[in-house]
């Protein structure tokens, strides 16, 4: 672990420009533009001819030097940041023996804190050795001060390393946390596109199958030469049949949009057409959308098999409000006979309400009864 510690690069997110806020990035630029502008204005004021374009060009070339380096230690390339290393610091033992003070001293400085900053520490660590003995080299204030300046620099520079550390390690964070929240978005939205597609197949293979039931019986009765009356009956009862159909997908809409009656009183005009009472126990509540629809759809699911296979029987439904469960209950008394189409429809529906049920943590129980078949539904609310 502590030779890693040597050896790692300081991550891309904190050398990169998008983990450094406005300020700072203000900051480094204007103290930037300033040592550029110090060094050009020493180069024009202290030369003269030649000596003055040399200057503007050693100027402009560790200029340059410099912005490669940030670029090729940005992208973790060991061997070229340690060549521009080299140059830069062979520029400043050139400029320190030509006498340009000003430039050999940023040099130095520049070169010491960019190598703990930005270069594995085994690798930086030789680099701020070499800057700062040609600094204490050439420097002519005494031991303490230079052992002071030099101390403070290397400071410095692991300062600034562990500060981009840091504000790289946040950038991170803050990446995975817009990404959780990504992928947290687009869960919700599959869930919801989920919830959508079950309420809409509940509703159109609960309307459909009852249809269903009339249409086949008005065929039978075709083909059986019933009276006109029986078949324009079947005929008119799946025409309301659709359109109560509708009227369901009208509400499920509305449900999804969170605009649903109480329970209980849908369970009442569910049951106008048949031979059914409601009883509501315990202490009437509003239910989260998904329970409310399990409840409605067991309800349809339970009479409309009521309809099929014991037609004419009495039926109970009870809701019941239990602390933290909702309970509802439909029995039936049994028919004497089944229905025409009592073996019709794919016998999916039940299970589909059990799956639903088991979705929302709760149970589907279905099975015969002391007189007829009992539904029982429990789920969380």
């Amino acid at each position: 672990m502590s030779w890693d510690r040597w050896t790692r690069w300081p991550s891309k997110e904190a050398l990169a420009w998008e983990s450094m806020s406005l300020a700072r990035l203000w900051f480094v630029g204007v103290l930037r533009a300033m040592i550029l502008g110090i060094l050009l204005w020493n180069a024009l004021h202290e030369n003269r001819g030649w000596h003055l374009v040399a200057g503007i060009a050693v100027v402009l070339g560790v200029s340059w030097a410099g912005w490669a380096f940030f670029r090729v230690s940005f992208a973790h390339r060991l061997w070229p940041s340690l060549v521009l290393m080299t140059l830069l610091l062979g520029a400043a033992l050139v400029a320190d023996l030509g006498g340009w003070g000003v430039l050999a001293l940023v040099l130095w400085f520049g070169s010491a804190v960019s190598a703990l900053e930005r270069l594995p520490l085994a690798a930086g660590a030789p680099c701020v050795l070499v800057a700062m003995a040609g600094y204490a080299s050439s420097n002519t204030d005494s031991p303490l001060t230079t052992g002071l300046t030099v101390v403070g620099l290397v400071l410095a520079g692991y300062t600034l390393r562990l500060d981009a550390e840091a504000r790289g390690s946040a950038h991170r964070l803050l990446a995975q946390e817009r990404a959780a929240r990504v992928a947290e978005a687009e869960s919700a939205a599959l869930a919801e596109r989920g919830r959508i597609a079950r309420e809409i197949h509940d509703v159109l293979a609960h309307s459909l199958s009852a249809q269903l039931v009339h249409l086949e019986a008005a065929r039978l009765l075709i083909e059986g030469d019933a009276a006109k009356q029986q078949i324009l009956d079947r005929v008119v009862a799946a025409r309301s049949m659709a359109r109560e159909g509708l009227a369901e997908t009208r509400q499920a809409l509305s449900a999804l949009r969170g605009e649903m009656s109480p329970v209980e009183d849908f369970l009442r005009e569910l049951v106008t057409a048949d031979r059914a009472s409601v009883t509501v126990a315990g202490d009437p509540r509003a239910l989260s959308a998904e329970a409310s629809q399990a409840v409605r759809r067991v309800a349809q699911e339970a009479l409309t098999n009521v309809r099929k296979h014991a037609p004419g029987a009495k039926i109970q439904v009870c809701l019941e409000y239990g602390e933290r469960e909702v309970r509802l209950d439909i029995r039936d008394s049994g028919g004497q006979s089944p229905g025409e189409l009592a073996s019709s429809g794919a016998g999916y529906g039940l299970l589909g309400m059990r799956e639903r049920a088991e979705l929302l943590g709760g149970s589907l129980e279905a099975g015969p009864g002391e007189e007829g078949f009992v539904v029982t539904l429990r789920v969380p609310g």
